[in-house]
């Protein structure tokens, strides 16, 4: 039986504190952000630098670069649901262990199997060694490189093969962007600094050792699971079963058999229990009335599987068909509308609910923020959403519905 019960407002109250989205509650710097939502998500390279900076109480996109890149206390790599995350250095291991070797070998299968479906070679898996040991000998000399100036040095990688044959997408694509997301998947080599600015996703590659020498440290699975739930719980707790299940990746056997491993509280929620960590109950301190502008695949809002509490009706207009969240705006912890930039960098933004004349002045005041924060740079959201695509077609002048 639940010992206690968390309702709507209480889950909203720790949100305002534990992701650091109330003004008084923002962080001081980057790192605090990562290790505090335990990953930013980065399919979309602007969507880490715009969530860390909605949290900070000050910085700059070059703020978040010089940790990943200069300071190296960040790392970009494939994590849970074979997403790309950034997360700090420490965590790398944890995140290797608990989902992306299963996910590694799983794309070695993979690519395996699609190279001898090609024909490249008698003995494939060889083969595939090859290149790879290659590949990473090129960037140990270089130290840093683009894909295509690794394909000039290992021609192998220049390999040319049909892809998604007898499909609408049919292509013939050289392996390079295969070969070294599989190195990245094994944790053999690392995405590192971008060939254009913060919201380019193409990347130059580093070997992992520029920041773990000696490799990354190996972790027990089972060990790695339980140190992930555990933190994912004291940030997003509390939370379901299922919201573990999707966040993670894994399987249901693996959540069951880590959760039996971690002191856990069941709690009531307004349409169900969930859990939070043992003794976890305490009330956050209040927080003044908040705004927050988040990105396009924010951690928050993509850090359960079910978020009606938070989201209400708004799934359509905010979300894609693959299930990815466009830009939202948030009020006192449920989100209220979307905004997007226009050709001119402008932001635009609705309301899809009326949230007063004090929730409408702040979140002016967070989209005059967000728009200091982009300082003139563009970004268009790698997925784009039905109310994101139709704002940044909008006319000059904030938009607003309410």
């Amino acid at each position: 039986m639940p010992v206690m019960r968390i309702d709507n407002d209480g889950r909203r109250a720790r949100l305002a504190v534990r992701h650091h989205l109330a003004a008084p509650a923002r962080a001081k710097g980057v790192v605090e952000v990562a290790s505090d939502l335990v990953a930013l998500h980065a399919t979309d390279p602007a969507s880490v630098h715009l969530a860390a900076l909605a949290r900070m109480r000050d910085g700059t996109a070059a703020t978040v670069e010089r940790a990943l890149y200069d300071d190296r206390v960040l790392v970009r790599a494939l994590g849970m649901r074979r997403t790309v995350f950034v997360l700090p250095v420490e965590l790398l291991p944890v995140v290797q262990a608990a989902c992306t070797d299963e996910i590694a070998a799983r794309e070695r299968r993979r690519t395996v199997q699609f190279l001898q479906e090609a024909g490249v070679s008698a003995d494939v898996p060889a083969w595939l060694a090859e290149v790879e040991a290659a590949t990473v000998r090129a960037l140990a000399v270089r130290g840093e490189a683009t894909g295509a100036e690794l394909a000039g040095d290992e021609a192998r990688l220049r390999t040319v093969v049909p892809y998604a044959v007898g499909t609408a997408y049919e292509s013939r694509q050289n392996i390079t962007t295969r070969v070294l997301a599989l190195l990245a998947a094994e944790g053999r080599i690392v995405r590192g600094r971008p060939r254009g600015s913060w919201i380019s996703s193409q990347y130059r590659w580093s070997l992992a050792s520029a920041w773990f020498p000696g490799g990354i440290p190996a972790v027990p699975a089972d060990e790695a699971r339980v140190e992930l739930a555990r933190r994912y719980l004291a940030r997003f707790g509390p939370a379901t079963r299922a919201d573990l299940k999707w966040w993670t990746g894994w399987t249901a056997g693996q959540v069951a058999k880590t959760l039996a491993r971690i002191a856990t509280t069941e709690v009531g929620l307004a349409d169900g229990t969930g859990l939070v960590l043992a003794g976890d109950l305490d009330t956050p301190p209040a927080m003044p009335p908040w705004a927050a502008l988040l990105p396009a695949l924010d951690p928050t809002p993509m850090g359960w599987a079910g978020r009606r509490w938070f989201l209400g009706e708004h799934t359509s207009a905010l979300f894609d068909r693959s299930g990815n969240i466009g830009p939202t705006i948030w009020w006192n912890g449920r989100i209220v509308g979307g905004w997007a930039q226009r050709p001119d960098a402008t932001v635009a933004y609705r309301l899809l609910e009326d949230v007063g004349a004090e929730g409408r002045a702040a979140v002016r005041s967070e989209v005059a923020r967000i728009q200091a924060i982009l300082d003139g740079t563009r970004v268009t959201p790698r997925f784009r959403t039905p109310l994101e695509r139709e704002l940044s077609t909008a006319g000059t002048g904030y938009q607003a519905s309410q």
